[in-house]
C-alpha cells in the first residue's frame, strides 16, 4: 500500500508509459479537430458556390 499519493505530473507520465505505441499511419492523434477542419473547408467551398450560382443567375 502507497503511502503518498502521485503528483499529477506523475499520474499521466504513468498512464502515457502503460499505453502501447501508436500504430503509424493507422491512427490519427487528432481525428476531432480534423473532422471540424474538414466541416469547415466543406461548408465554405459550398456557401462560394451558393453565393457564385446567386450572382450567375440574378437578373441584373
Amino acid at each position: 500500500m502507497r503511502l503518498h499519493k502521485l503528483s499529477f505530473e506523475e499520474e499521466i507520465r504513468a498512464r502515457q508509459l502503460a499505453r502501447r505505441p501508436l500504430d503509424e499511419g493507422k491512427t490519427f492523434e487528432h481525428g476531432p479537430a480534423k473532422f471540424i477542419f474538414v466541416s469547415l473547408i466543406v461548408i465554405t467551398v459550398v456557401s462560394h458556390l451558393i453565393a457564385l450560382a446567386l450572382l450567375w443567375f440574378t437578373p441584373s
